[in-house]
């Protein structure tokens, strides 16, 4: 498969010119060309190269790459480990930030989303004039310590749970990642549960302000789900070999 054809069928369907981003997304480092191995991850790090090129990868596709506002300016240290092992193996890396968090189908808060069988979903989390989360209603309202086991066994095991807010839960917002600050966002809307990646102090004290309850379940487990989706829609859509990599982090 032509790397061409996957990078403008990934450009188009998660429509990466829509966003103000940090991140470069979309093809941050081109190959020869020829894709038979997609292999995928949350972050462009030397482990994850060295785990891709073990596999026979072609395609690397990220949430987190390697090019953002200026880091790539000059390439020494680490960007030069990271260029010198794509370019020795041949394989071209594919990245995509808020686009990914934003998707209403394939990405990160999506599909957290459905993991936890939400419904009645619509947009949340105002960020860079864009919504990239969701907010969405449990089928029926129950415990929230119920819902925190939930998230343990299906996103992962909450590093943090704050309850500060009712013990008998319904409306959980989610933004994945790092996005401790728009929990601000689900006080003034009256959610019951935000649910984001990294806890901050001052999001301690915003949700215990507001009387919100709180589960942060690692920036690296919230950001798994994206890249996941996306790889089997390459799957089933060029009928590559695709394979997703965890690197196993517990921040």
């Amino acid at each position: 498969m032509k790397l061409t054809s996957i990078t403008a069928y990934l450009d188009k369907t998660l429509a990466i010119e829509a966003f103000e981003d940090s991140s470069h997304n979309g093809l941050q480092v081109a190959s020869s060309g020829k894709v038979k191995k997609v292999c995928c991850g949350v972050d462009a790090s030397l482990e994850f190269f060295a785990k891709a090129e073990a596999r026979g990868a072609d395609l690397l596709f990220c949430h987190h790459g390697i090019s953002w506002g200026d880091s790539l300016a000059t390439i020494t240290g680490l960007n030069y480990q990271r260029l010198s092992a794509l370019l020795k193996h041949d394989m071209a890396l594919y990245a995509c930030h808020l686009p990914l968090d934003a998707h209403a189908t394939l990405g990160n808060n999506a599909q957290i989303c459905r993991a936890l069988g939400l419904k009645r979903l619509k947009p949340f989390g105002m960020y860079h004039g864009k919504e990239i989360g969701f907010e969405g209603q449990l089928v029926k309202p129950q415990r929230f310590t119920t819902l925190a086991r939930q998230v343990a066994d299906r996103v992962g095991p909450p590093l943090h749970t704050w309850d500060f807010g009712r013990k008998t839960v319904q409306r959980v917002a989610v933004v994945s990642g790092g996005a401790a600050g728009e929990i601000a966002e689900a006080g003034e809307k009256g959610i019951d549960v935000y649910l984001s990646g990294e806890q901050t102090l001052a999001a301690y004290n915003l949700a215990k302000e507001y009387g919100i309850n709180a589960i942060f379940a690692g920036h690296y487990a919230t950001e798994r789900f994206g890249v996941m989706a996306v790889g089997a829609q390459l799957k089933k859509r060029f009928n590559v070999d695709v394979e997703f990599i965890d690197t196993g982090i517990t921040v």
